[in-house]
């Protein structure tokens, strides 16, 4: 039964927000570097090579930029069945696939993540660019804060949410 915890952050560090969810994810890392049970990945834009670590987590952590319709720089989580519904009726993706792909995979496989949130940020400007936007960064501190929120809540506890 997989016990670890997923970080796994993603977007494209060539379009200044959009690279968001690795650079939170790196920041958590950093943060806790020897957390025992804990793996951090930048999941770059998406393939399914990410199928096979996410069935090996029991609990999935997801960051990435998201149009949301508020103020750049918003943190919003979404647990279990709001992540679900949200990635399904309001994800969009440009990548080859989606994350509501890669989780509907895990559910055919049964290896859907027990505990799942994503951690979606409102991106001020997603354009050729190597930074975030002010707003955007400094909204990474506020993202960590978050996650480690999210995980102090669960615990230890796998029950599914």
């Amino acid at each position: 039964m997989p016990t670890s915890t997923l970080i796994l952050g993603l977007g494209n560090i060539l379009l200044s927000d959009e690279a968001v969810g690795a650079v939170v994810a790196r920041r958590v890392q950093e943060r806790w570097p020897n957390r025992p049970g804990f793996h951090y990945l930048d999941g770059g834009t998406l393939s399914f090579t990410l199928a096979e670590p996410i069935a090996l987590a029991a609990r999935l952590i997801v960051v990435d930029a998201a149009r949301m319709d508020c103020t750049p720089g918003t943190v919003q989580i979404f647990e279990g069945a709001a992540m679900d519904h949200r990635l399904r009726y309001h994800g969009r993706s440009v990548h080859e696939i989606s994350l509501a792909d890669l989780l509907d995979m895990a559910r055919l496989t049964d290896t859907l993540p027990m505990r799942r949130a994503l951690v979606a940020i409102e991106p001020a400007r997603i354009d050729w660019g190597d930074s975030l936007s002010p707003a955007v960064a400094a909204a990474v501190e506020v993202a960590a804060a978050r996650i480690d929120e999210l995980i102090a809540g669960w615990g230890q506890d796998d029950e599914p949410s």
